[in-house]
């Protein structure tokens, strides 16, 4: 909300200009975002500020630059840094530890290095070394960098567009890949640019990206949990009472009304109610192939859906020792199950309990590349990786090669071989893994969120609803098709089960009834063909074997093919 009035704003910067502004919604969950956004400006409401609370590398980059300029007395550099507010709880233990980390450096076979301080602890005088007011200059900021590649195209020398740095660094020369509707072979791969030229139709790889856009914010998933709400409750009085509330309330054109109208309707049609946040559904459909589809509709944006996809996977993973493929959106989650998972629907819910989740959670996340790509931003932060030595920016490679040297340094369970792990990793006790956990579970995820949710629902507040159908809601047919910055996995877009899913489109109430509702005939069909044929004494034998056992009243439909089979002979076969 915040950046939607400030770039309106932007756009009239003299006496006689009048701001304007217009949103483009590209899909209609944008759409209702959207009307959900311009409801709460009109109420002049403002995104919640979340202030970092004693970013420790943040600390380290300040401690660096304050003692490269004069030496300090650790307690009264110590109460000056309480005095900013992000560091008024910073406790003394903290403190030290970050001092330890600057004055002892991190040991490799070639010596120390990141060693910025000499530290008197005698005298508790702290003072800096030589190259620290240097290193603070040309390295400080918190910005951090984004490697992505720009695609040259040869031999014009055209920027055609950018690559991620994680699809670049596992290109090799001669791979062919898909940049808007055309193939490109790679040439060469060096610093911050893709040399490509037309592959002229080949088949293509398709790139990935990973992106981390900030989160809805948790003010604007309410407004758009009312919204739902709020048409859900006049849709049930009518369609032109609710038409009437989106144009009198809202202020919106007809057509944005008929198709937010039409979308919401064929939902509620389907699912029988809108999903908000005082009510969570969970909605069970297979594929083509027969595999099953976890959706979980939950419009709390995706900060708390990440970490609820994320430790919803981890507890699949532990339970059925098979990894799912996942992925999380602002108002929903989907898991991929394969054909075997067979469990209550209205159990997944029990799976995690509100003081257990962050510990899972925490083991999760070492397993997404979430935490890597967070251990570099925070150590070139803390100017334990530089971004520039010798007058040069320092290539991504590099950075990313002594990133990595620093986990093994550090946290060596983090880059062990899974085979020789017992349990859970064990995590260090080190200011820089501490911090990086921090900014994973609390700025791109909202653990304490997701817990506050938890506990919500095991007290009953939040209503589940669980519902199997015989094809995908209009509200799943978004997450289905989430483009790779949705995933919780690292399986590429083109191997996703979620492939196999048959959407429907917009369609009609009348439809949307009929795809949503399984059909009686269909399950009683399902039925008959699950049950076990039994056309002579093996094939009963089978279906005994299959079955574990069988009651005489199961086999009453059996007897039709054995009308002659007496409580004898079905002994034998018990004996058998």
């Amino acid at each position: 909300m915040a950046a939607l009035v400030q770039r309106i704003g932007c756009s009239g910067h003299t006496l006689a200009a009048t701001p304007k502004g217009r949103l483009f919604p590209l899909s209609r969950d944008d759409l209702a975002e959207c009307v959900a956004l311009l409801a709460l400006v009109r109420e002049r409401r403002l995104d919640t500020i979340r202030i970092p609370e004693q970013p420790l590398d943040v600390l380290a980059q300040q401690i660096v630059a304050e003692v490269a300029v004069q030496e300090w007395d650790e307690q009264e550099l110590f109460d000056g840094l309480r005095r900013a507010w992000p560091y008024w709880g910073l406790s003394r233990a903290d403190f030290d530890a970050i001092l330890q980390m600057l004055a002892d450096g991190f040991s490799t076979r070639i010596g120390r290095r990141a060693v910025y301080l000499h530290r008197d602890r005698i005298n508790s005088q702290l003072r800096g070394r030589k190259g620290a007011r240097l290193t603070a200059v040309t390295n400080g900021g918190v910005i951090p960098d984004r490697f992505d590649y720009d695609v040259l195209l040869q031999p014009e020398g055209l920027r055609i567009g950018t690559l991620n740095e994680d699809f670049a660094f596992k290109s090799l020369p001669g791979d062919i890949f898909l940049l808007g509707n055309t193939s490109y072979r790679i040439l060469r791969v060096q610093s911050g640019q893709v040399l490509v030229e037309d592959a002229r139709g080949q088949p293509p790889n398709i790139p990935f990206w990973f992106g981390e856009a900030p989160g809805r914010d948790d003010l604007l998933s309410a407004g758009v949990s009312d919204l739902r709400a709020g048409v859900e409750e006049r849709l049930a009085a009518g369609d032109d009472q609710a038409r009437s509330w989106l144009l009198d309330e809202h202020g919106l054109a007809p057509a944005a009304i008929d198709q937010l109208l039409a979308y919401y309707g064929a939902a509620r049609t389907a699912l029988d109610l809108l999903p908000t946040q005082n009510r969570i559904v969970l909605e069970r459909v297979c594929d083509e192939t027969g595999d099953m589809h976890l959706v979980v509709h939950s419009t709390y944006g995706s900060r708390i859906n990440r970490a609820w996809g994320l430790v919803l996977r981890k507890r699949f993973c532990r339970t059925f020792n098979f990894e799912l493929q996942a992925a999380a959106l602002e108002d929903a989650i989907i898991l991929s199950l394969g054909t075997f998972h067979s469990f209550a629907l209205e159990e997944v819910v029990r799976f995690l309990t509100s003081h257990g989740v962050r510990r899972l959670l925490t083991q999760a996340l070492l397993d997404v590349p979430l935490f890597g790509t967070h251990w570099r931003w925070n150590a070139t932060t803390a100017l334990v990786v530089r971004r520039y030595q010798g007058g040069k920016k320092t290539p991504p490679q590099f950075q990313r090669s002594a990133a990595e040297d620093l986990v093994a340094l550090i946290f060596p369970d983090q880059l062990a071989c899974l085979e020789n792990l017992q349990g859970e990793r064990e995590i260090p006790d080190h200011p820089l893994v501490t911090q990086n956990l921090q900014d994973c579970l609390t700025e791109v995820m909202d653990s304490v969120g997701l817990e506050r949710l938890l506990e919500r629902i095991e007290s009953g507040a939040i209503e589940v609803i669980a519902l199997d159908l015989a094809a995908p809601s209009l509200l799943a047919e978004e997450i289905i098709g989430a483009r790779p910055y949705a995933f919780l996995d690292d399986t590429p877009a083109e191997e996703r089960r979620t492939l196999a899913v048959t959407t429907r489109g917009l369609a009609g109430y009348e439809q949307a009834a009929c795809l949503a509702r399984p059909d009686p005939a269909a399950l009683a069909r399902v039925r008959a063909q699950a049950w076990p044929s039994l056309a002579d004494p093996d094939e009963l034998h089978d279906a005994l074997l299959l079955a574990g056992f069988l009651t005489w009243d199961e086999l009453g439909a059996g007897t039709r093919h054995f009308p002659r089979l007496t409580a004898d002979q079905a002994q034998g076969l018990r004996c058998r």
